[in-house]
């Protein structure tokens, strides 16, 4: 099963960060990664950019042609910083490895479960799901 580990700090949280030695943030999530990646758990993951007035935007769908913007994004909790996907046996096993993050107070991992194949079984005749499965394949492949 793949899990999704989505990081969201509050506003306390992310003050706290700025105080904080950048270099041993950088090395207790670095050993965090190790971690993942010496279990063979770790497929994906990526820090996000905090310049989100820069180089972030906003494609909202309630118009027709959907209208693009710099913003809003909501209050800080709602954005995430970054996130990891993990190959794992069990939901159990997912909270395990999310519970060893090394995030402070203010800070949490919201997890959630990979869609996959199993999912749409009942739509294995749609054009797309079968197209889905031959991309997956050649991604495999390369």
């Amino acid at each position: 099963m793949k899990y999704m580990l989505i990081m969201r700090s509050d506003d306390a949280a992310k003050e706290a960060y700025q105080e904080m030695d950048f270099n041993e943030v950088i090395t207790r999530m670095g050993q965090y990664n190790e971690q993942l990646i010496s279990a063979g758990v770790l497929l994906a993951g990526e820090g996000l950019a905090d310049d989100v007035a820069e180089t972030g935007f906003v494609v909202d769908f309630s118009s027709t042609p959907p209208a693009i913007t710099d913003g809003p994004y909501g209050e800080t909790h709602e954005l995430f910083n970054g996130f990891w996907i993990l190959e794992v046996g069990s939901k159990e096993e997912a909270a395990e490895w999310a519970s060893r993050c090394p995030l402070g107070p203010g800070s949490k991992l919201e997890v959630r479960r990979v869609t996959d194949e199993s999912d749409f079984a009942a739509f294995a005749d749609n054009e797309y799901i079968q197209k889905e499965a031959e991309w997956r394949a050649a991604a495999d492949k390369a």
